[in-house]
């Protein structure tokens, strides 16, 4: 008799359960288009995969650092001097098998089990799901509106005295998924400033940097070192399925971060890593695709309104739409099963992201092409009005 673990109860996430069901109909033959996942429509840059492909003609590709390769380190910390103009020492910045082991070694180097960390509702499902398993408690925070669609120094006070607990850590992301939301510097520090007082770590969720549109992108390394930045080389650099990312850490956590990488992940792919920092000089290349993903989201800003669904978050960054499907559902699971089922076009529930409004709400990734967007929308179209 095998005994499973209570820590492993939990929620499925549905974004990659309708990737699986997606995929299975391409399989088939069926002219699926996805709109559930954030996949790049671009591959990886042209100086990445030529950097990879010498890597593999030498040979030999093995462990590294558990902390990764110092010309990677080095060139994180260059960047940050030129992006934000801010002086990161090298020896801070951590190389993670993705963001996911990221946000896996933050919150074990961070916080002890029972121990509360907030995070933004909607928000990404994954947050909720590492935290439970690890044994922390998870805080939603709904954020709208009234909040600037953000997590504030008033939101997390109320948060706390509802629930009867002190934080000891709160995560926040910019941009976020699944909103869009870039929080501004004024509104990060606002946050950053009251975790400091009220003696929080903030973790600072950064991967989608790279990807706003029109909107200030600040990192919390503007404002202070006492803040944890995850990001990752996935979404602006076009590189998901080479799971390879970055922490920037304050000096005194980087000693235990490595302990716990060492044992869990032995270090992060030398493949990867070799691809990541030939990434970080294709910004040409790869500010076209951004290009790409800002006229997607132009069309869609206009389009899904138009279709009778409408925006409940600013586009401001990232490559998400979430909107209201309030006029079709309150099941946004069993309303995304028959959008896949009816229409071969794969968006993500609601549910995954809010597990309080979100029956009412999907999410549409827009970071592949034009044309699936315009093949996508048009289908909807002509299905939409059949299931009011």
């Amino acid at each position: 008799m095998i005994s499973i673990s209570r820590r492993s109860a939990v929620e499925p996430f549905h974004a990659m359960d309708v990737l699986a069901e997606a995929t299975r109909r391409r399989q088939e033959g069926r002219p699926v288009i996805s709109m559930a996942v954030g996949q790049p429509g671009h591959p990886a840059p042209q100086a990445a995969l030529e950097a990879a492909r010498q890597a593999l003609e030498g040979g030999r590709i093995g462990y590294t650092d558990a902390l990764g390769l110092t010309g990677l380190r080095q060139a994180l910390a260059e960047e940050y001097e030129r992006r934000h103009n801010v002086s990161v020492d090298w020896n801070r910045i951590v190389v993670t098998t993705g963001s996911s082991a990221g946000f896996n070694l933050a919150f074990l180097s961070l916080f002890d089990v029972g121990d509360a960390v907030a995070i933004a509702r909607p928000g990404y499902p994954a947050y909720r799901s590492i935290l439970a398993a690890l044994g922390l408690k998870v805080v939603e925070v709904a954020v709208g509106p009234d909040t600037g669609f953000t997590l504030t120094p008033e939101s997390l006070e109320r948060a706390q005295a509802e629930a009867g607990i002190r934080l000891k850590g709160v995560l926040l992301a910019s941009p976020a998924n699944p909103t869009g939301t870039v929080t501004t510097k004024a509104q990060l520090k606002a946050v950053y400033d009251y975790c400091q007082g009220a003696g929080i770590t903030l973790i600072s969720d950064e991967i989608y940097h790279g990807l706003t549109y029109g909107s200030e992108e600040a990192t919390a390394l503007e404002i202070g070192d006492d803040a944890v930045i995850i990001n990752s080389f996935s979404k602006y650099y076009c590189m998901t399925g080479w799971r390879i990312g970055w922490m920037v850490l304050p000096q005194e956590l980087v000693r235990p971060v490595e302990c716990v990488a060492q044992s869990l992940y032995i270090s992060a792919p030398e493949l990867s890593q070799i691809a990541a920092l030939a990434a970080l000089s294709a910004t040409e290349e790869l500010e076209h695709y951004k290009a790409a993903c800002q006229a997607n989201r132009d069309f869609l800003l206009a389009r899904l309104p138009a279709l009778g669904l409408p925006l409940l978050s600013p586009m401001d960054g990232a490559f998400y739409a979430y909107v209201d499907a309030s006029s079709f559902t309150n099941d946004s699971m069993g309303f995304a099963k028959r959008i896949l089922a009816e229409t071969d076009v794969a968006v993500t529930p609601g549910r995954d992201f809010d597990p309080v409004d979100g029956h009412l709400a999907l999410r549409l990734s827009y970071a592949g092409t034009m044309a699936d967007m315009v093949e996508a929308t048009e289908r909807l179209e002509r299905w939409l009005p059949k299931s009011v």
